[in-house]
């Protein structure tokens, strides 16, 4: 694994997109922060899967596209963009029976020849992000044997695997006891200190968001409402417009950022 992560410029470019004849992204630009660990807030049903699926080229826009470094993604090679590009999904299929070490080490395909083979380089990827997840230890057992959170930083290490320079998570710390998700978050922060990897996570905790976050995104309804360091844009007023719902805004005694209390749904 590379010591630093290559800083791109990417984002969505008026993007248009859904399913079927469903819009569920309308006319949506973002510049993802390079290098940051930016979170994208918003309710249920306000397209911030659509827009990962997106970022990841799972979904192709009907209108817009999605940028790396001045280029459509959807013009680049398929290995090319899954080294730059790394996404775990929402509850990701387990294969039945596989290990651990053998699951992290899907993550190095865009690194493969056409016979397959792992190289030197590959193995010590694995290692490193199988370590970096603290999951050395459970290599040979099965990951459906595993808990939930267990699992969850191994299908992450599989990612680190992948060792890309932009991260998206969609929901990582969801199903998951505080503790686990504290971990987590506390593990994908430590990655971005160190590697300036670029991580867009989807988080549903808003003062966990606050508290790992240098950029926040607030979605609803398909389109951008709000953007930036969480001190400066979390307020009532864009817990009202997001949620639908009254808060009151303190202070953490700790560090300075804003905590949000939930007070009521506005009726």
């Amino acid at each position: 694994m590379s010591s630093l992560a290559i800083q791109h410029s990417f984002g969505a470019k008026n993007i248009s997109t859904g399913y079927e004849n469903q819009l569920i992204l309308k006319d949506l630009q973002m510049e993802i922060p390079a290098g940051k660990f930016s979170v994208i807030l918003g309710p249920n049903g306000c397209g911030k899967s659509t827009l990962l699926k997106s970022f990841a080229r799972l979904l192709q826009p009907k209108e817009g596209t999605v940028l790396l470094d001045g280029k459509s993604i959807y013009e680049l090679p398929t290995q090319l963009l899954a080294r730059h590009i790394g996404l775990l999904p929402q509850s990701p299929t387990v294969p039945a029976g596989i290990t651990v070490a053998d699951l992290v080490a899907r993550g190095r395909f865009p690194y493969q020849t056409m016979f397959g083979q792992l190289k030197k380089e590959d193995y010590e990827a694995i290692a490193m992000a199988m370590d970096a997840m603290g999951v050395t230890e459970l290599a040979d057992k099965p990951v459906d044997s595993l808990s939930g959170g267990q699992r969850q930083r191994v299908w992450i290490a599989l990612v680190l695997a992948q060792d890309t320079d932009i991260l998206l998570l969609d929901e990582p710390t969801t199903y998951l006891d505080i503790a686990y998700q504290v971990e987590i978050l506390d593990c994908l922060a430590a990655l971005n200190r160190m590697k300036k990897t670029t991580i867009v996570a989807i988080l549903h905790d808003i003062n966990l968001s606050i508290r790992y976050a240098d950029h926040i995104f607030a979605m609803k309804q398909g389109s951008l409402i709000a953007e930036g360091n969480p001190k400066d844009i979390i307020t009532p007023d864009l817990m009202r417009t997001i949620y639908g719902m009254e808060s009151s805004i303190l202070t953490d005694p700790e560090t300075g950022d804003p905590y949000v209390i939930p007070r009521s749904v506005v009726k």
